[in-house]
């Protein structure tokens, strides 16, 4: 296997990854070329590109089908919405403790993690998108504490 097989779920060489060399009868391992250093958890970049699909779908908006349609874009706080629904869903009034776990502790964060997948090719971005769109839309405790609404329309019901 070459380090070049080994890649992870952004498409990135593993770091870990590593090249059998066959010596004289021996064997040892070489580090393979390195990834490229990411600036938060690798799982703050996979919730990116979930939320970024569900809040094309919350939207009604298809995947674009070529690299310069933009019927399908999403500015930076129709994703900042859908990554407020999207995770009051899966992580409900933890999410802020789940985004610290990742190194994301406000929204800022998340225009830089758009901008680092931007850079790596993974998302296109307009010459409208910029990250100052994504700073203080909204504070974590407000959207995930104070303003979150446990619906117990069902625990009620005959």
């Amino acid at each position: 296997m070459r380090s070049s097989d080994v890649v992870d779920d952004l498409g990135l060489i593993d770091a870990t990854a590593h090249v059998i060399l066959e010596t004289a009868g021996t064997m040892s391992l070489i580090p393979s070329s390195p990834r490229p250093r990411l600036s938060y958890h690798h799982q703050a970049y996979l919730f990116i590109k979930e939320a970024l699909s569900a809040t094309q779908d919350m939207l009604s908006r298809k995947a674009a089908s070529q690299h310069d349609d933009e019927s399908a874009h999403i500015s930076g706080n129709e994703l900042l919405e859908g990554i407020r629904v999207l995770a009051s869903k899966q992580f409900g009034m933890l999410a802020p403790v789940v985004f610290a776990s990742w190194g994301v502790h406000d929204t800022a964060d998340f225009g830089r993690i758009v901008f680092e997948l931007v850079e790596l090719g993974e998302l296109r971005r307009t010459e409208n998108d910029h990250l100052r769109d994504f700073e203080g839309v909204y504070s974590f405790t407000d959207a995930f504490q104070h303003d979150y609404l446990i619906d117990t329309s069902r625990a009620f019901c005959s």
